[in-house]
């Protein structure tokens, strides 16, 4: 967790010397809130949450009792910072406020519960609504644990069906922690062409830091309209959700601009944003007044220009397809330099990383363009799922960002990007890893198994995100993508303004479909896992078994399986069967005779595995070896997938994993490359430092010199293929060739980088990360150096990402470990860049030793005294122990675990069991197969 819960000595002698200027401020406060209440009358309260009746303490969980609900919040928010800082001005990074919360009571009561963290209440005052009446308060006090709760014990009892008014008054501190209303810096060119530190404040409020910025309901369901007003310093500019008038106003003799919000939308707390900077901003207006923020030099070069644009376009896309409007007036994008995570889908005022919102047509990639595309298509589709219909608590979540994940596939279209198939590789290849363990969790989980900071964190992961926009995919095959958008358009009319559960969505789609949505569904999001189907094409069985790269005794629960399958004779007709039972199931249509092959799982559209037996397994090789192209492309990227994880579940014999990356000599498509790319990337990090590595490294450069010399004539010629799946393959080709010594690659990229160093950057942006990793990786302290000062200058985020990437590729185990040592420096690594910067360097074999020791003995400073965000632990964890496959790295992780609970830390708890689970894995694996990879290898 974060370090103390106490004010910190500066916070707290800020706070004496405002003491005086309070009055005049909290008047002119006052003043503004009753202006603004009289004009917008009260809105319907949602409807309560259901809870543990209230004891006369505190509550007996984590949750917030049920005796009110808030209506809507007045808050006034004064951050007292300056942007630049001149002629010796006192800079101060404390922020006064005020809130008044409208209150419905729901039952009887003499105490009120709410939630508070890192913030000196100053000042509790609760009112009737109606009579304006003062309600005594006996005592209040903040709880400094796991709860945050605000306990406001009262002398009079609040009663059943009337409006309160609770007023508290506060002082916080912008920390740099990047979350809750935080701290952010950047750089910008002065008059003497040296550069100078400019500040900024922006917030993070999900999923539950609205409370260190005002004392608030800070749950999901607790939803409510907000009335902003934010005064900040001359020359600075506020947003929040909402639209803003602005006004000039003296304060103690000083002036400050008041900017007073428009009400919200009734929404949750952890979508409320606001930021206080001197950004620029490029806007459009079709339909919806559409901004985007950014540093004033990123503006003036364009760089916000593609991503205002697209904006407008999957918004309209979003329209009509939902037919619902977007209920906000404007839409606000800011890029910001320091966010936790790629971006925060807040109504109105969507936050973003620089990189997944700004584009140089000059520096930048198509993949980079690709992925502003992405990312902004999420935080649109979150506009309708998460904002208009919100989950009621976290155990749901995948109804905001399984849905999010699945529609940014189809609202990317509307920007010209077609990537509905890399849903393949990307989320349910992705989701089939995890998911794979017996440390994985059900997409639904009950809400009482997530009440703490750090179970809702977990919960953020590859499950939800990956697998939830699987499921969905599969379920709109099996209902047709028309009904099932049908159903999906009548849940955002129902529910808009509301909060759901899963059940309320499986309603809602049955409405339109004669299939059996609930029964379908009911394993897929209730229970842990996913199943692999085994078809005997000798008998004609299909059976079902739960699949775990470590095998356990499964669940036993059968899966309604979708299975869509064909015959090498009969390629056009496509047989559908819903497997229901574990079986084995007789099916005549499943046995094959003569030379002819089965092939199940068509394009992939099942969440799940397939086997065979070993017979079909074979057929299907010799088609591939002779005509590729018969079998569909994402079944040849399924095949490689499902293969080499059969094969680390001990369910298929690694030799014909293998011999299906044989045909890649002549496939040059990008979804088989990738599939097997990614799998041999394992046979890579658990053979790399052992005599497996020499043969496996010869014959990967067989395989891969054809591709190389496909793309031959763009590389050498500075350009790249026009398809955008070759353009990844491009990449690919040179990223394996020059990792396995093909020395034609390797040549080229220190030929390219060695123009670049003299002045003369040839390199496409799409070829940047690779040939600069691979002639870092070869080149010497000199290259090096030159990187990292390029680094240093560098301006356009995607290209200070490539250069961060490329700089953890030298073998130099010096510079390895001097740049393990700047990621603990803001001012050289940023925070946000922490994990994934290390985790870079644990990729590079001659790195990963270091990284593991590096993340041990920093471990405390990273989780306590770094901020570095809970969300990312587990990727840090994941990413430095990736090759683990010995009983000692087994040991040293045990260990860790055993002092977390000795400890009684809760930091990424869940990841921790995965890469023990999948170290006990990978060590048993090896045991048993290392032989059979080294003679493969040799004979290949």
């Amino acid at each position: 967790m974060a370090k103390g819960l106490l004010i910190s000595k500066t916070l707290a002698a800020a706070t004496a010397i405002l003491t005086v200027s309070s009055v005049c401020g909290l008047v002119l406060m006052l003043v503004i809130y009753q202006i603004q209440i009289g004009k917008n009358a009260p809105v319907p309260p949602p409807s309560p949450v259901p809870s543990t009746a209230i004891p006369s303490g505190p509550p007996p969980s984590l949750r917030l009792p049920d005796n009110l609900i808030p209506e809507s919040y007045n808050v006034f928010l004064q951050p007292y910072f300056y942007v630049e800082v001149l002629n010796n001005t006192e800079q101060s990074f404390v922020f006064k406020g005020n809130s008044t919360v409208r209150l419905k009571c729901m039952k009887k009561s003499k105490s009120i519960f709410l939630h508070v963290r890192y913030l000196n209440v100053t000042d509790v005052e609760v009112t009737n609504s109606d009579s304006n009446e003062k309600i005594s308060v006996m005592r209040y006090e903040v709880h400094y644990n796991e709860s945050n709760f605000l306990e406001i014990q009262l002398n009079d009892v609040l009663l059943n069906g009337t409006y309160y008014d609770l007023f508290t008054a506060f002082v916080g501190e912008h920390l740099d922690d990047l979350s809750g209303f935080y701290l952010s810096q950047y750089k910008v060119r002065g008059k003497e062409e040296e550069d100078e530190e400019r500040f900024l404040a922006a917030s993070q409020m999900q999923p539950t830091d609205a409370r260190k910025v005002f004392p608030c309901f800070d749950e999901p369901a607790l939803k409510a309209v907000f009335n902003i007003t934010i005064i900040h310093r001359l020359n600075t500019i506020a947003l929040s959700n909402s639209l803003a008038d602005s006004k000039f106003g003296t304060i103690d003799g000083e002036k400050w601009v008041i900017s007073t919000f428009e009400p919200t939308p009734v929404m949750s707390t952890y979508l409320l944003a606001f930021s206080v900077s001197d950004f620029e901003f490029k806007m459009i207006t079709s339909g919806t007044k559409i901004s985007t923020y950014a540093r004033p030099d990123a503006i003036d070069a364009g760089h916000a220009d593609y991503a205002t644009e697209i904006a407008g376009l999957i918004l309209d896309h979003y329209e009509k397809t939902f037919g619902l409007r977007y209920p906000l007036e404007k839409l606000d994008q800011i890029a910001l330099p320091d966010f936790s995570e790629g971006a925060m889908e807040n109504w109105g005022l969507i936050a973003y990383r620089e990189a997944g919102l700004l584009y140089d047509k000059d520096t930048s990639s198509n993949f980079d363009k690709e992925w502003v595309a992405t990312v902004i298509a999420h935080e649109l589709a979150h506009q309708w799922f998460g904002n208009l219909v919100t989950m009621s608590w976290w155990n749901d979540l995948w109804l905001n960002e399984g849905f999010a994940t699945y529609i940014s596939y189809l609202g990317v279209e509307a920007a010209g990007w077609d990537l509905k198939d890399l849903i393949v590789l990307r989320e349910i290849q992705t989701a089939f890893e995890v998911d794979s363990m017996n440390t994985s969790h059900p997409l639904s989980l009950h809400e009482s198994n997530i009440e703490t900071y750090s179970d809702i964190i977990e919960h953020f992961d590859d499950i939800t995100y990956s697998k939830g926009a699987a499921v969905l995919r599969m379920l709109s095959t099996l209902m047709g993508e028309e009904d099932f958008m049908r159903g999906i358009k009548n849940y955002l009319y129902k529910f808009q303004y509301m909060n759901t559960k899963y059940t309320d969505l499986w309603k809602c789609l049955q409405e339109v479909t004669t299939k059996n949505v609930a029964g379908f569904m009911g394993t897929w999001i209730e229970q842990v896992g996913y199943p692999v189907i085994t078809i005997i094409t000798e008998t004609g069985e299909i059976s079902q078994e739960q699949f775990l790269l470590k095998q356990t005794q499964g669940h036993g629960t059968a899966w309604q399986v979708p299975v869509r399958s064909v015959k090498s004779d009969d390629l056009e007709k496509v047989d559908g069967y819903i497997l229901r039972v574990n079986g084995p199931v007789q099916k005549p249509e499943y046995q094959i005779t003569d030379e002819k092959w089965l092939l199940a799982n068509i394009n992939c559209t099942g969440f799940f595995r397939v086997n065979y037996d070993e017979k079909n397994w074979n057929r299907l090789l010799r088609q591939l070896e002779s005509a590729y192209h018969v079998i569909p492309l994402i079944n040849r990227g399924q095949l490689i997938d499902d293969a080499f994880n059969l094969a680390r579940a001990d369910r298929l014999n690694i030799t014909i994993a293998l011999s299906l990356t044989k045909f890649l000599l002549n496939d040059t498509e990008y979804i088989p490359w990738e599939s097997a790319i990614k799998n041999l990337d394992y046979l890579i990090l658990m053979f790399d430092r052992s005599e497996v590595y020499g043969p496996m490294t010869k014959y990967l450069r067989k395989q891969v010199a054809p591709l190389y010399k496909y793309f031959k004539n763009n590389t050498d010629n500075g350009s790249i293929p026009e398809r955008h799946t070759d353009q990844y393959n491009q990449v690919n080709a040179i990223s394996m060739a020059c990792s396995n010594g093909h020395f034609e690659c390797i040549t080229m990229a220190t030929k390219l980088f060695h123009d670049y160093k003299n002045g003369t950057n040839r390199i496409h942006p799409n070829l940047r990360a690779s040939i600069y990793c691979s002639a870092i990786a070869a080149g010497d302290e000199d290259d090096w150096e030159f990187a990292w000062e390029e680094f240093q200058r560098a301006t356009v985020a995607s290209e200070k990402d490539k250069l961060r990437y490329a700089l953890s590729c030298t073998k130099e185990i010096w510079l390895l470990n001097r740049y393990l040592q700047y990621t603990l420096d803001p001012a050289k690594i940023r925070k946000m860049d922490l994990i994934s910067t290390i985790n870079y360097i644990a990729k590079n074999v001659a790195g990963q030793p270091l990284a593991w020791d590096f993340v041990r003995g920093q471990w405390s400073y990273i989780t306590e005294d770094y901020g570095a965000g809970l969300i990312s632990l587990g990727s840090l964890i994941d990413g430095v122990t990736k090759r683990f496959s010995t009983g000692f790295e087994l040991k040293q992780l045990r260990q860790i675990q055993q002092e977390q609970e000795e400890d009684d830390q809760e930091f990424a708890n869940r990841a921790l069991e995965q890469v023990i689970e999948r170290t006990e894995a990978n060590i048993k694996w090896v045991t048993e197969n290392k032989q059979a990879v080294l003679d493969w290898f040799s004979e290949s």
